[in-house]
């Protein structure tokens, strides 16, 4: 169920049909997805050159593209020399392959802001439990690139985020951004942070299209659900404390019927308190199984359809109503979910829609 939602999100099953008749592009691609979109941007021009960028340690075999790798979450230098690169490129017609993780793959902080400054304003950002429209609404506001600066004739969008606001995806480099600095200034003080913060464009030229989201994740997955014999019930994209909606979900699993398979997605938060290692999937996947306890005919994975959660090194973890890990509920009070979770182990899937967490209770 997970592959087939991964299959209905890939580039080269969303990206070909949204292609435009024309000659020689300049592709700009960014974001986790960025690798595989480029790679399907150069197989249906021959001509295509431009720039892609992905986070280290992804790879992708290209042609004409120059592949740049750059930090993520955190941005790094190379982030810094992606966004200017990124920038300087001319064309006639510039195609920008956007999908989520572009905040920090092409980093420009904003004037009065070092790298080391924004560095740590996204590290204190991330883990305050802010959402992710919070987020990135504040790294518009003090970049140089995200919030319409970036120019694009079209601009084809993974989207990542929950209901797919353009100017939330990869923090909008190309989109007009309809957040004010006074917005991102309530944002700071709500999380006892500061910043200097600065106007985004309000109107930019260019077209913008999504050409897969979360939706379509969940919906492949139901369709997969029923074929293997499950009724699918669809709770949706969530957003909350990764731990609360485990919680929730595994309570909703106990009194579903047999042969349910309950699928959701979103994006989680955590708010960061301990030392731990782990990701908001596996935190909900280490909740939920907490509150399966005894019932051996439920199961779960919940992971990251990009192939990776948090900082665990994996997509997510698979869960149960078995026998807990040993020292589970102490792990999730540390948030160190990583260190007991059953992992689910990917490496970079190509595509980046956000969660997909399946709860399935036995026929």
């Amino acid at each position: 169920m997970f592959q087939a939602g991964i299959d209905a999100c890939h580039p080269r099953s969303v990206l070909p049909p949204h292609l435009p008749d024309v000659e020689r592009p300049l592709v700009l691609a960014l974001g986790k997805a960025a690798g595989e979109m480029a790679k399907v941007a150069e197989a249906h021009y021959p001509d295509a050159a431009g720039i892609a960028v992905v986070p280290h340690g992804v790879e992708a075999r290209l042609e004409r593209i120059a592949l740049l790798h750059a930090g993520h979450p955190i941005p790094d230098a190379a982030s810094v020399a992606a966004a200017e690169r990124l920038l300087a490129a001319r064309g006639d017609f510039v195609l920008v392959l956007l999908s989520g993780g572009a905040s920090a793959l092409a980093c420009l902080p904003g004037d009065g802001l070092a790298l080391e400054d924004k560095q740590a304003l996204t590290a204190a950002l991330l883990r305050s439990g802010a959402t992710i429209q919070e987020i990135n609404c504040v790294r518009r506001h003090v970049s140089r690139i995200k919030g319409g600066r970036l120019e694009a004739d079209l601009t084809l969008a993974i989207s990542d985020v929950v209901g797919g606001r353009p100017e939330d995806i990869g923090s909008g480099p190309t989109v007009a951004d309809p957040s004010t600095v006074a917005d991102a200034k309530a944002i700071l003080e709500r999380y006892g942070l500061d910043a200097p913060l600065s106007e985004t464009a309000k109107r930019v030229a260019g077209e913008f299209r999504i050409v897969a989201s979360g939706r379509d994740a969940l919906d492949a997955a139901a369709r997969e659900a029923r074929r293997l014999g499950y009724a699918p019930v669809l709770l949706g994209e969530c957003t909350g404390e990764a731990r609360d909606i485990g919680r929730r979900h595994a309570e909703a699993a106990r009194a579903a019927p047999p042969g349910s398979a309950l699928i959701s997605g979103g994006e989680l938060t955590v708010t960061v308190t301990g030392p731990g290692r782990g990701g908001p999937n596996l935190e909900y996947a280490l909740a939920a199984g907490l509150r399966l306890a005894g019932r051996p005919d439920i199961a779960g994975l919940a992971a990251d359809t990009d192939g990776l959660d948090g900082s665990s090194g994996a997509a997510g973890a698979w869960f149960g109503g078995g026998e807990s890990p040993a020292g589970a509920a102490e792990a999730l009070a540390r948030n160190d979910s990583a260190a007991v979770a059953d992992l689910f182990v990917t490496g970079p899937t190509g595509t980046n829609v956000n969660d997909l967490r399946i709860v399935l209770v036995a026929p």
